[in-house]
């Protein structure tokens, strides 16, 4: 109990330590071309560059090891390959895309830290060491050999000069283990380049580590299952508008025609967030947090459709409906038929059996719940932790090796440490 008390305070402080947080400004310094196609990377080589890399220059900013994994979107038959570099310090993380210009296995894009306004450019070029010698890498390799990424990143918009290499030393952990990402990606507030909750945010969730995505659903006054985070509309999520109070209060049409997140996005269904999961991302898992007052017949329709159109396309991702609260509860056994529909329920161990919930999803704060958590995991359930954003146990979490997967803010942290845990 004392345990539990103990990470309880500790989310406390650290909520009011993040509220508390000095504003900050940090542009994302890169523009994408999101070209399609793999250039020079054909799938092998992509697949052999996947891996966790040491650090030799660099590793005042970056730490001595980061952990590299391609991922991609979908736009009907274009394919956008991009690589991302997970450096577990500052949460930090690189975007890179394919440099088709270039004559060489190449990437450029721009570096972040998510708990500052550290950023930057990055460009490297995939070589191999052989003999102690670099050379361009051509995807054949001989016994010895080496891959190195060699190349540059730097503050600000100039061009990159600070010296960065990073030497392959092992494959990336290939435990399974979900990375999920709150609302839809990220928080507007950590300054990412889209808002949280929108179709922008969750197309680039892959590219901050993520497998899987947590959306937030409420209703509007119309009955239509948007995604917003907050109790109410509000200057910390939506531009100035002079509509007040909460989003069941107006029409989809509505909020349509006046309401823009920060970064300009419209407020999207439903049905536009899981169709462009299942159509244009890697993501293979969706958890569906119920925020809204009423019947879950319509929520419930969406996930049986995007759960079988994902089926269809020989896709596996799983779309589930979160259960955090009796209210939820309550509304999921209103449902005139619960069969084929996916649930994960965020209360105690007691609660989650009686519904027969595959998920039992605990508060962080409650502790690592090893007994409890080897117990459900015993009887065929999957245990995820929420919303666990300190570092320190988030890397303690995943080195225990209990949990099933981790949803939080900082994505590219969890998935540092989980792809390089040995």
């Amino acid at each position: 109990m004392k345990r539990a008390w103990f990470y309880l305070l500790l989310g406390v402080v650290s909520t009011i330590a993040l509220s508390c947080r000095t504003e900050y400004e940090a542009p994302v310094p890169y523009d994408f071309s999101d070209k399609p196609g793999s250039g020079r990377f054909t799938p092998a080589i992509r697949n052999t560059v996947n891996g966790v890399y040491a650090v030799s220059e660099g590793a005042d900013r970056f730490g001595d090891q980061v952990a590299l994994r391609w991922t991609y979107t979908h736009d009907g038959a274009d394919t956008v390959h991009s690589l991302s570099i997970f450096s577990g310090v500052g949460a930090g993380f690189f975007s890179l895309e394919i440099n088709q210009q270039a004559d060489s296995l190449a990437v450029s894009g721009f570096w972040r830290k998510l708990v500052n306004e550290d950023t930057g450019l990055a460009r490297f070029t995939l070589k191999a060491k052989r003999n102690g010698q670099l050379q361009p890498y051509t995807g054949q390799s001989l016994e010895g050999d080496t891959l190195v990424l060699d190349g540059y990143y730097d503050t600000g918009t100039g061009s990159p000069q600070q010296k960065m290499t990073l030497t392959y030393v092992r494959p990336l952990n290939p435990e399974p283990f979900e990375v999920i990402a709150h609302r839809g990606g990220g928080r507007t507030s950590d300054l990412l380049s889209a808002s949280e909750n929108s179709l922008r945010i969750i197309r680039l969730a892959s590219r901050l580590g993520a497998h899987g995505v947590e959306l937030d659903v409420q209703y509007t006054r119309d009955s239509v299952p948007v995604l917003y985070h907050d109790n109410k509309l509000n200057l910390r999520l939506v531009q100035k508008n002079g509509l007040s109070g909460t989003i069941n209060q107006y029409t989809y049409q509505q909020l349509k025609t006046f309401v823009r997140l920060i970064n300009g996005e419209e407020i999207p269904t439903l049905e536009q967030a899981l169709q462009t999961i299942v159509e244009n991302t890697a993501l293979d898992f969706v958890w569906l947090d119920s925020k809204f007052d009423g019947p879950m017949a319509r929520v419930q329709a969406l996930q049986q459709r995007y759960n079988e159109r994902a089926r269809q396309a020989g896709r596996n991702v799983r779309i589930v409906i979160g259960l955090p609260s009796t209210e939820a509860i309550a509304a999921y056994q209103g449902l005139a038929n619960k069969a084929n529909t996916p649930i994960l329920c965020e209360l105690d161990t007691a609660t989650t059996r009686g519904l027969g919930a595959n998920i039992w999803a605990p508060r962080w704060t409650l502790g690592p719940q090893t007994e409890e958590v080897n117990a459900m995991k015993a009887e065929g359930r999957s245990v995820f932790v929420w919303t666990l954003d300190e570092t320190q146990f988030i890397e303690r979490f995943i080195g225990e090796g209990k949990f099933n997967g981790i949803l939080s803010n900082y994505s590219p942290v969890v998935a540092y440490y989980h792809y390089t845990a040995q």
